[in-house]
């Protein structure tokens, strides 16, 4: 399975359904300030409350906040805009305070070459750049939680296009050390990412990143390839990614994933199809793996098959119910998990 999930990512690639260059949370900062109109703030938010059951011995659940995120975004004078957005639950984050999330200025006059400095996502990974409250899932890919880390980081990005472009593209000069952290070291990450619209239902795209975690002596390099196809009510996405070299272990993964040990080499990929029914039910499966250390088969490697459906009261709520069947090769875990979110954006 393993094998033809690469094989088709491959000759694939990626794609966004929506805005291919999400900085923030609430979407794609960018290219949504056309509507904003100077000195009139806008603030928006979303909470995500969360059932968590794993089918184990102990039968363990929880109740808790997936998310719970504030922020406000405006126009200063015509040429400038702003985005800043808190992360208030308490189960992300090391302490359980709040703290903030995304902060940047961008200078938006030219579509072609628009700038950000600040705190926002790196520009790498469909699933990454996909706002948290638009995931068709609710959690995202374990390779888009472990090896693209930190999702979040200090610096300055140059971005081109919006969801009205065939060719979207961004490129960032980042500290590579993730929120709330002073660098450790003189060099920067640089990361890029690129999507193309091949036709009205297939863009393709991909993502590097090249940079020094820890030092200035050791480096990491990622790829990504990406790709979605839409026929009609039908969705299917799916991406690789491949990261190899030094990492930083403080970083963490994504939105409250606990970060694993890496190998030297590392790599994972998903395919999921979602289709979108008339009773406002969204039915998803969802396939992925993830291998830790390509060099160890035995250890680390997990696969997992997500099934679920969403549930879309109107464009402000929605409920969402997931099945993870999780798939150990080597030593068989109980740890399969029922989840269920409410979510409410406003």
């Amino acid at each position: 399975m393993k094998n033809i999930i690469s094989i088709l990512l491959v000759i694939f690639f990626t794609f966004q359904l929506n805005s291919s260059f999400a900085q923030g949370c609430e979407g794609d900062a960018a290219t949504s300030t056309d509507s904003l109109s100077a000195n009139k703030p806008i603030l928006f938010g979303y909470i995500q409350p969360q059932y968590d059951y794993t089918l184990n011995d102990a039968n363990e659940n929880t109740l808790r906040f997936k998310r719970a995120r504030i922020g406000v975004r405006g126009k200063i004078y015509k040429d400038f805009s702003y985005y800043f957005m808190l992360e208030a639950s308490p189960f992300i984050g090391a302490t359980g305070d709040a703290y903030l999330m995304d902060a940047f200025v961008t200078y938006d006059k030219h579509n072609w070459a628009r700038i950000s400095v600040g705190s926002f996502k790196q520009p790498f990974s469909l699933e990454v750049a996909t706002p948290c409250h638009g995931l068709t899932t609710i959690d995202r890919s374990i390779v888009a939680d472990q090896l693209v880390a930190p999702q979040r980081d200090f610096g300055i990005g140059l971005f081109g296009g919006n969801k009205y472009n065939k060719l979207n593209y961004a490129v960032a000069l980042m500290n590579g050390r993730g929120l709330g952290v002073k660098d450790n070291n003189s060099k920067k990450d640089i990361i890029g990412r690129a999507t193309y619209k091949v036709t009205n239902f297939m863009t393709i795209g991909g993502s590097i990143r090249y940079g020094f975690p820890t030092n200035d002596d050791d480096n990491r390099t990622t790829v990504g390839g990406e790709m979605a196809l839409k026929f009609n009510n039908l969705k299917i996405q799916g991406e690789y990614i491949y990261d190899e070299g030094d990492y930083n272990r403080a970083a963490g993964g994504g939105c409250g994933a606990t970060p694993v040990e890496l190998g030297e080499k590392r790599d994972g990929a998903y395919i999921m199809a979602s289709y979108e029914t008339k009773w406002k039910i969204e039915p998803v499966f969802k396939y992925e793996y993830f291998d830790p250390n390509i060099d160890i088969k035995k250890i680390g490697y997990q696969e997992m098959m997500t099934v679920g459906a969403n549930y879309f009261f109107n464009d402000k709520i929605r409920l969402q119910v997931n099945y993870q069947a999780h798939i150990e090769t080597h030593i068989n875990i109980d740890n399969d998990m029922l989840l269920a979110q409410v979510q409410v954006k406003f």
